[in-house]
């Protein structure tokens, strides 16, 4: 699907964004665990999570789905089922890897596979200390890539000292641990956020965290909840992003998750210079929520690195966006993990804003964008990445020309109605 963005000179109006992907993934996987009932409202029907929602229909647990709303009835974590056939979680990270921790504490045999981008995504970082627990897995490339082959059961705790800063890897340990007899901690360099904790503590687990280090007792009685998801900060700051680079723009942007695990990118668009202010902070099922005002703003630009990243690695690339349209230049720096989501987003963000005329050059680890040029509208590539695709969305609202999103449908994996909701701030 092509779509093609025009230049605008005005943005008004309300948003809102759908559910935030990360806890909908959760919350069907943890309602799946949960003696009882989950009522989840607000889920994101998006392509990731309808992958989470099959599986774990595969594995024996009811999933009623309605608009906006989905129903988990489970027996509980011992109530699983070995799947009859392979397990396919799509275009889904979290998916493969917190079901790998899952899978892996359940007494019996199941195969996660994924499309081709997940199938070339790295695993071993989940593989390594699922394995050291006592899962039995095996894949491709010397047990590095999916196809995962998991035999489950008998898992022992243990202490995981991660090399990496990641919400996946220490999710999938976590839901693993629910399955042993003692307790299972994760020691992260940085921490990474934390919308895994949260929902078991919500769910009645025993959870506890000591700055970088979590630990989960195992074996504890989960019982189904109410979840209200809040709106996606990673949606939101696309529009966040349109908001502050359209002069004159005026946006509210309504229950969208501030999870300060999450809040990096306002941190930098602040620094940045940005016009945006949080109204209404509430607390929902645990969740930190909040509405936000966004109006036009002069921007300059920054350094963006270290322990900040991974409080803000899926919004690098509108970010990028940002920074070509502010004065200055912008360094990001430590983001090497970018070159494993669903595309290269280094080089993906470099060959984007580099169609559009904006001067940006790539590092091993990140890449450097020299602010202040005048976009010029192009065809552009979505590199089948849905935030790509979103990204070059934005800059062509301030892009001289028309700009063409070549594979657009891509969207649907997080923001389906992402195109329609921007069309309707868009001033005639």
């Amino acid at each position: 699907m092509e779509v093609t963005i025009l230049p605008t000179k005005e943005l008004r109006g309300q948003v809102r964004v759908p559910g935030d992907k990360s806890i909908s993934h959760r919350a069907v996987m943890l309602g799946a665990l949960a003696y009882g009932e989950t009522e989840i409202d607000h889920f994101l029907f998006g392509a990731d999570c309808l992958s989470t929602i099959e599986i774990i229909r595969a594995l024996g647990v009811q999933v009623f789905t309605e608009k906006n709303r989905v129903v988990v009835r489970s027996g509980g974590m011992d109530a699983l089922l070995e799947p009859e056939n392979m397990l396919d979680a799509g275009n889904s990270g979290t998916t493969m890897r917190l079901m790998a921790g899952v899978l892996s504490g359940c007494p019996f045999f199941s195969v996660l596979t994924g499309d081709n981008s997940l199938r070339q995504r790295p695993m071993g970082r989940v593989i390594k200390p699922l394995t050291a627990m006592g899962a039995r897995i095996t894949a491709r490339k010397g047990n590095s890539l999916a196809p995962l082959a998991i035999q489950g059961g008998k898992l022992q705790a243990m202490e995981y000292c991660s090399p990496v800063a990641s919400a996946q890897v220490k999710s999938a340990v976590m839901l693993a641990g629910l399955f042993t007899a003692g307790v299972t901690t994760v020691i992260e360099p940085a921490r990474s956020r934390d919308h895994t904790e949260r929902m078991l503590k919500y769910f009645g687990a025993r959870v506890e965290v000591d700055g970088q280090r979590v630990s989960i007792w195992g074996r504890p009685n989960l019982t189904g909840k109410k979840i209200t998801i809040p709106g996606d900060i990673s949606s939101a700051m696309f529009f966040i992003a349109a908001g502050i680079t359209v002069p004159g723009a005026k946006l509210d942007i309504l229950n969208v998750g501030i999870n300060p695990t999450r809040t990096g990118a306002l941190a930098i668009l602040k620094d940045m210079g940005a016009d945006i202010t949080l109204h209404n902070r509430r607390e929902v099922n645990g969740e930190p929520v909040a509405d936000l005002k966004v109006r036009g703003s002069q921007l300059k630009g920054t350094v963006i690195g270290g322990e900040i990243i991974p409080k803000l690695i899926d919004e690098i690339p509108v970010l990028a966006v940002v920074a070509a349209l502010a004065e200055g230049e912008t360094v990001v720096r430590d983001a090497a993990e970018l070159r494993h989501k669903e595309s290269d987003r280094i080089t993906a963000v470099v060959r984007l804003l580099g169609a559009l005329g904006a001067d940006v050059s790539e590092s091993p680890d990140g890449f450097v964008v020299r602010g202040g040029r005048q976009l010029k509208g192009a065809p552009c590539d979505s590199f089948g990445d849905h935030r790509m695709a979103m990204a070059a969305a934005v800059a062509g609202l301030s892009a001289h020309g028309s700009t063409t999103i070549n594979g657009a449908e891509c969207v649907d994996v997080s923001f389906p109605d992402f195109f329609d909701t921007l069309n309707g701030i868009i001033v005639k």
